[in-house]
C-alpha cells in the first residue's frame, strides 16, 4: 500500500497538498492548469508507480482547477483569507 501521507508545497498565502498515495499519474491537473505550474516529479511516485505530481509555486495561483478537475481528490488548495489563518 502506498504511502498516504501528503507532500505540502507552500508559498505565502497559498498552500498545495499533494496525496500521492491518490495519484494515478493522468495528468489531467497539469492539462488544465492555466499557469503552467504543475509538472510530473522526476522523483515522486503515484499510487500505481507512475509519476506524482510537484508545483512550481512561484507559477501558482492557487485558483483551485487543479483540485476540481482531479478525478481521484489527490490535490487540494488552501489559501490565506484575510489574515485569519488558512481556509
Amino acid at each position: 500500500m502506498k504511502n498516504f501521507k501528503p507532500k505540502t508545497f507552500n508559498e505565502n498565502n497559498k498552500k498545495v497538498i499533494v496525496f500521492q498515495g491518490l495519484c494515478k499519474g493522468c495528468g489531467i491537473c497539469i492539462e488544465k492548469c492555466p499557469f503552467k505550474a504543475i509538472n510530473f516529479s522526476k522523483k515522486d511516485l503515484g499510487v500505481y508507480g507512475t509519476p506524482s505530481i510537484e508545483i512550481d509555486m512561484k507559477k501558482c495561483a492557487a485558483c483551485g482547477l487543479c483540485e476540481i478537475n482531479c478525478p481521484d481528490s489527490a490535490l487540494r488548495i488552501k489559501k490565506v483569507n484575510n489574515h485569519q489563518g488558512w481556509s
